[in-house]
């Protein structure tokens, strides 16, 4: 029986939900995403609850707590560009709210500063965590795989934090 499920979330369309159940990586879930009518693409968010809610089955029982990176819009980012990541932003959250996980937001330079990370190229994350999880370096022989490498390490980041043993 798992006792406590810790979700790393690193939102956006590229981005990606880490898994650790016990501490133990449980796997990854690439942020689901569809077309959109007007052009683009954005969060699909009845994809996502379903795959969550399937999580939440298999640790039937379990604490659970999402790790969220704090994200807001980028220097020199358009108008629609900047709406639509907020908008997928606020799909995350509001499954995360419907399916009753709480969650936590924490800015990228906490949880960068605390795993030494400030300044280091995106491919560092990766890097760390095949040295932290050799049994998940499959899964990380991508580059497009940082935003599971970030997602893994926001949610050890909550559990070396005490964060998870804070908002029990």
């Amino acid at each position: 029986m798992t006792f406590r499920v810790t979700l790393g979330v690193d939102p956006g369309q590229t981005g990606a939900i880490a898994v650790l159940a016990d501490g133990a990586c449980a796997g990854f879930i690439d942020m689901p995403i569809m077309l959109r009518k007007a052009g683009g693409h954005e969060v699909n968010a009845a994809e996502l609850a379903n795959k969550l809610r399937e999580i939440v089955r298999a640790h039937a029982g379990a604490y659970f707590i999402a790790i969220v990176e704090a994200v807001s819009a980028m220097p020199k980012q358009g108008v629609s560009s900047s709406f639509r990541f907020g908008e997928s932003f606020g799909a995350l959250k509001g499954v995360l709210g419907a399916l009753n996980i709480p969650y936590r937001l924490v800015p990228p330079q906490m949880w960068k500063r605390h795993l030494r990370l400030t300044g280091c190229d995106k491919d560092a994350a990766r890097t760390m965590v095949i040295q932290r999880f050799p049994e998940i370096a499959e899964s990380m022989k991508r580059k497009k795989d940082v935003g599971r490498a970030d997602a893994l390490l926001l949610a050890l980041w909550g559990e070396t934090t005490e964060q998870v043993a804070k908002a029990a």
